[in-house]
Parts: structure tokens; sequence; C-alpha cells
């Protein structure tokens, strides 16, 4: 009985064990993910492919962060009784111009917090940053080029640039989603029920969508110092050494 039991628990430690799945990339975006003839977020969203798979944002933004907007229980009466599902509403972005919106919908909180970040994933965008207040002129990416609408069900938000220093005069959801953008100043007009998560949230990612449709003339872009997606990290200079100190 003691061998018996030992066995039986030595074939439970190993099924509880899960070997790391190797990704085996089964569109032609993911193939050229894979194959390395891809290597940026922007190349992948420029290239015309839609992103089906999430393993695609895990390689081109390894750095990428999330954050739970919402938890909505819903309920369903039927003949074999009551039915509990969680719907969740979850944000990922890299904080440089990148970010993405996704839902799903399950029994379970954990898997479905899992499945609304593989859902964001699949629709994330890069966004523009530049300096549109024409109290700052600094010339850096920190906030929105321009004044942008977005709109979700009743809930209507209007986005302005805000010179260097005034932070995200937003809501919590929408301070939410402009921090994970990347967005460090914004002024924020709303009307409708903004108590409803789900919608504003969509409604700001209405407008940072309208924000990069929005045409622009070169000479405007460099008036603005815009930047599309990620902006590179500044070069740490070495320090001089003043060899006759020595």
């Amino acid at each position: 009985m003691a061998a018996r039991r030992q066995r039986g628990g030595r074939q439970q430690r190993k099924r509880r064990e899960k070997p790391e799945v190797k990704w085996e990339p089964k569109t032609k975006l993911g193939l050229l993910v894979a194959n390395g003839k891809i290597t940026t977020m922007h190349d992948a969203l420029t290239s015309g492919l839609p992103i089906r798979e999430s393993e695609i944002a895990d390689i081109l933004l390894p750095d990428l962060d999330d954050e739970v907007l919402d938890v909505n229980m819903v309920q369903r009466m039927t003949d074999s009784g009551r039915r509990v599902k969680f719907v969740i509403t979850v944000v990922v972005g890299n904080k440089n111009g990148f970010v993405g919106l996704g839902q799903a919908k399950g029994k379970e909180v954990g898997a479905s917090i899992r499945k609304a970040i593989d859902n964001a994933k699949l629709h994330i965008m890069e966004i523009r940053r530049g300096c549109g207040s024409w109290e700052c002129g600094c010339g850096k990416p920190h906030t929105v080029p321009f004044s942008i609408t977005g709109k979700s069900g009743s809930v209507k938000i209007t986005l302005k640039p805000a010179p260097q220093g005034i932070g995200l005069a937003t809501g919590d959801v929408a301070k939410k989603v402009l921090t994970i953008a990347g967005v460090k100043d914004c002024w924020a007009y709303t009307e409708g029920q903004t108590q409803t998560t789900v919608n504003y949230a969509k409604a700001v990612m209405a407008a940072l969508e309208k924000n990069i449709e929005m045409r622009m003339l070169p000479h405007e872009k460099q008036s603005l110092g815009v930047v599309v997606g990620a902006t590179e990290p500044p070069v740490e200079e070495e320090p001089v050494v003043d060899e006759e100190a020595r």
C-alpha cells in the first residue's frame, strides 16, 4: 500500500509540473516575427497584417505592463440553477507609446484576467505624443499633440494638451489608461455617465485612436515635436576622468 501511495504521489507531482510550451506561429505575421524579419511593433502594425497571436506582443514589447480596470459579475438563471460569470476589462501598455484594451468573460477570475490580457495584446496600438500646449513649447513628447475627442455609449471625453508639470488632470480610469500609454501631462473634459468604467475606458481608447489617424503636415510634426510610438531612451554619458587628478 505504501509503495502504491508513493507511486501515486510521484505521478501526481509529475502531472502538476507543466513543461514550457514552445511557441509555434500559425499566422504570416507570427512567422515573420519568429524568423526575425520584423523586429519592432511599429513595423508589425504598419505591415498591414492583423495581430492574431499574443506572443507577437510578448516578443516585440517585452516590457508590457497590465492594469485591471473593471471586474464585473454577471448572473444568469437557468433550469439547472444560477450561473455566475465574471467580465474582466484590462489595459496593457509599455508606458512608452503603445497601449491596448481587452475584455474577457469566464467562470474564474484568474483565467479571465489572463484571457483579457491576451485580448488586449491583440488590440495594441501606437499613439502620437508631443508638446501641443502653447504654454510649454519644450518640444518633448509628454502630452497629446492636439485636442482629440472619443465617445463610447453615453461617455464623451476630450483630451487637450497640457504644459509640462501639470500631470494628468483626468478621472481615475483615464489616468490609468494614459499612464500606461506614456502620456504624462493632459487635461480632460468628460460628459455622460463616467461611472461606467468600461465605456469610460473605451472612450479614452477611441480618442487615442483618432490621435494616430489624424493627418499632420511635416512642419507641424517638427514644430510640435511629435513622436509616433516609442521614444529612444536617453544615452547616458560616461563621466570624464581627469588623468592629472589621479
